[in-house]
């Protein structure tokens, strides 16, 4: 039985890390990366998939809680 578990982080959206709704900060808290990375492939989904990013980011905006 290992007793040495890391705690669940939950999903949340950031309220530091923030340049619209937090939802990149709050991805990359998450994920342990730079939210700078996250914005970037947000973009490049957006330009390259035909609006995917956007609506990605739009459906996160709802359904993550604020932190």
């Amino acid at each position: 039985m290992n007793t040495d578990t890391k705690p669940v982080t939950k999903l949340r959206r950031s309220r530091t890390d923030r340049m619209v709704a937090g939802v990149c900060g709050g991805l990359a808290k998450t994920f342990g990366i730079d939210a700078a990375i996250v914005r970037i492939a947000l973009v490049a989904a957006t330009l390259l998939g035909f609006g995917t990013g956007a609506v990605l980011y739009l459906i996160c905006w709802i359904v993550m809680p604020r932190d």
